[in-house]
């Protein structure tokens, strides 16, 4: 048995590090084998589900084979990281396909200079139509760039000017 707050400390250090195993699997896999998959995303085919949707189950193995073997093994802190793993992916969904893409209705507006630079960075990821030349691959990180002009732009209307 591990300490709760060791427990904790997993699941946040394994959200955080989920962003970056999700970076380099949209730049090198989404955008490169598995293009196939991914290609619908980028291009926009009719329809509700995308063969995108595809990488849910991908991403959502490693959260299930942690918990589950972590507490057939009494492993617990394995537990912790399926759990932070999840965590992450529910996070991905509320952000990317609820509030970006708003292929559910949920959450309309969130006007921070946060939220409006994630909002920008995916906009310039899917200007790109192809494989090639992509930018912007990550969720929750977003270049520095896009969060000044999301600041600068959330002062200017708070302020009216």
């Amino acid at each position: 048995m591990i300490p709760t707050w060791v427990g904790i400390l997993i699941f946040i250090v394994t959200f955080f590090l989920t962003e970056f195993a999700a970076w380099s699997a949209h730049k090198f896999a989404m955008h490169g084998f598995m293009w196939y998959f991914h290609k619908d995303h980028h291009q926009g085919e009719p329809g509700f589900f995308e063969r995108n949707d595809v990488f849910f189950l991908i991403f959502a193995v490693p959260s299930w084979l942690g918990i589950m073997l972590g507490l057939m093994y009494k492993q617990y802190a394995f537990v912790w990281m399926g759990f932070g793993i999840m965590a992450y992916g529910f996070t991905y969904f509320l952000i990317h396909d609820v509030f970006i893409h708003r292929r559910f209705k949920w959450i309309r507006e969130i006007n921070t200079p946060y939220f409006l630079a994630i909002r920008r960075a995916h906009k310039m990821h899917h200007k790109h139509l192809n494989k090639e030349d992509g930018e912007c691959f990550g969720l929750l990180i977003v270049p520095f760039k896009y969060y000044m002009e999301a600041r600068k732009s959330y002062q200017q209307n708070k302020t009216g000017k």
